[in-house]
């Protein structure tokens, strides 16, 4: 049974949220893939990952930079797993057909736009569906995470 998160960002953007959670990832010895829309999101997360605090390095890549099996996060648009990820973060209302693959999935969804939050419901009713562990997560006044459910 795979550990599914869900994110309900409300105050902060995913270009905000996203580089803070993977580094969290990376902190704990795991591997990540981030399941994005488009192949166009995946290039501009990927320059927004070398550029979005000075003070820090994030190490990824994607198909264009090569090296998918010695990426600690790689980013793509396509339901695989090139680097043995043990992390899956789906954006953009992209989700993986493989979550059972993956100790534990991370659901991000713009709590600010209702067709993202509809269909994170229904992202939510198929996970429980598939027996997997659910919970769900929303930023506080202060932007912490708090476990709602």
């Amino acid at each position: 049974m795979t550990e599914v998160r869900f994110y309900h960002l409300q105050r902060r953007s995913l270009e905000q949220v996203l580089p803070k959670l993977l580094e969290k990832t990376l902190e704990r010895g795991w591997r990540a893939v981030v399941l994005a829309g488009s192949a166009e999101r995946v290039d501009a997360l990927n320059q927004h990952l070398w550029t979005y605090d000075p003070a820090s390095f994030l190490p990824h890549g994607a198909k264009r930079d090569g090296f998918a099996d010695a990426q600690p996060v790689w980013l793509t648009a396509e339901d695989e797993n090139p680097n043995g990820a043990t992390v899956l973060f789906q954006i953009d209302g992209a989700a993986s057909g493989n979550l059972a693959t993956y100790d534990l999935v991370c659901d991000l969804f713009d709590g600010n736009d209702e067709e993202a939050v509809m269909a994170a419901r229904d992202r939510w009713k198929a996970c429980k569906a598939a027996g997997h562990g659910l919970t769900y997560w929303q930023e506080n006044e202060r932007g912490a995470w708090e476990k709602k459910a």
